[in-house]
C-alpha cells in the first residue's frame, strides 16, 4: 500500500528515514513528503502557503495507483495538513494516522502561537516546550534536530484551514498519543477542548499509546513504524 508521510514543522521528508525501511520491509511503500519551502534552510519560503502545502499532499495522492486507496500519515502541525487532503480526497484514502497531532477544524490556524521572523518560523528554544515534549531526546538528539531544522513557512502556521467535504468524517482514524496519552485525548474531546474537536465528528477513531516525546520518528522509530503497520493491517 502507498503510505504519504506529512512531517511536522521544522523537518523535511528525511525526518521520517528511521521509520521508511520498517514499512518497506512490511511490504508498503512509503512516500515521505518534503513540502514547499522546506527543501533546504536557504529555500525561498515568503510566499508559501497552508494551500500550498496542503496540494502537496494531495499531488502526492493524485501520484499514486488509482485503483488504490493510500494511507495518510501526518506528525504534529502535518495533522492539519494531511486532515486537509483527506477532505480533498476523501474517496482515495483508506486511514488517516495522526502522530503526536491533531486535525485541525475548517478555520482555525495550524500553529499560530510560534513566534515569526521574515516571514517563517524557526525552531523555538528547547525552553519553551514543555518537559513531556521532549521525552527521550537527549542533548545528542536535541542538536541533531536543530542541526536538521528549516524554518517553516509563517503562512503554513496562520493560515486558516479549508475544509468541504463532510466525507472525511467517513475515513478511518488512527490517533497515536505521544507526550500525552490516549484516555487525556480522549477527555479533551470530551470536555470539547477546541484543539481536538474535529475528532468528535469522525466515526472510527481508534486510540494507541507511544509513550515518548513528540518526536517519536526520532526517539522511538521502529516502535512508531509498528504501529503504523499494525494500524493498516488491523484497520
Amino acid at each position: 500500500m502507498d503510505i504519504i508521510l506529512v512531517p511536522g514543522l521544522w523537518l523535511d521528508g528525511s525526518s521520517w528515514e528511521q521509520v521508511v525501511p520498517a514499512l518497506e520491509a512490511a511490504g508498503h511503500r512509503p512516500h515521505p513528503v518534503t513540502l514547499p519551502g522546506m527543501e533546504s534552510k536557504d529555500a525561498d519560503r515568503s510566499r508559501v502557503t497552508l494551500h500550498d502545502h496542503v496540494d502537496a499532499v494531495t499531488s502526492e495522492i493524485d501520484a499514486s495507483d488509482p485503483d488504490q486507496k493510500v494511507v495518510l500519515i501526518g506528525h504534529s502541525a502535518g495533522c492539519a495538513i494531511a486532515y486537509a487532503a483527506v477532505d480533498a480526497r476523501p474517496d482515495r484514502v483508506a486511514r488517516a494516522i495522526y502522530v503526536g497531532g491533531f486535525p485541525t477544524g475548517d478555520g482555525d490556524a495550524l500553529a499560530d502561537s510560534f513566534p515569526a521572523e521574515d516571514g517563517e518560523v524557526p525552531l523555538p528554544a528547547w525552553s519553551e516546550f514543555g518537559a513531556e515534549d521532549l521525552t527521550d531526546m537527549d542533548d545528542e538528539a536535541r542538536a541533531a534536530f536543530r542541526a536538521r531544522s528549516i524554518p517553516s513557512p509563517k503562512r503554513v502556521t496562520r493560515d486558516p484551514q479549508h475544509l468541504v467535504d463532510e466525507r472525511r468524517h467517513d475515513v478511518p482514524v488512527t490517533a497515536v498519543a505521544t507526550e500525552y496519552t490516549s484516555d487525556m485525548l480522549r477527555d479533551w474531546i470530551a470536555q470539547g477542548e477546541p484543539p481536538v474537536r474535529e475528532f468528535k465528528y469522525i466515526r472510527d477513531v481508534a486510540y494507541v499509546d507511544l509513550p515518548t516525546g513528540h518526536w517519536p520518528q526520532f526517539t522511538r522509530p521502529d516502535d512508531l513504524a509498528r504501529v503504523i503497520v499494525a494500524a493498516i493491517t488491523e484497520g
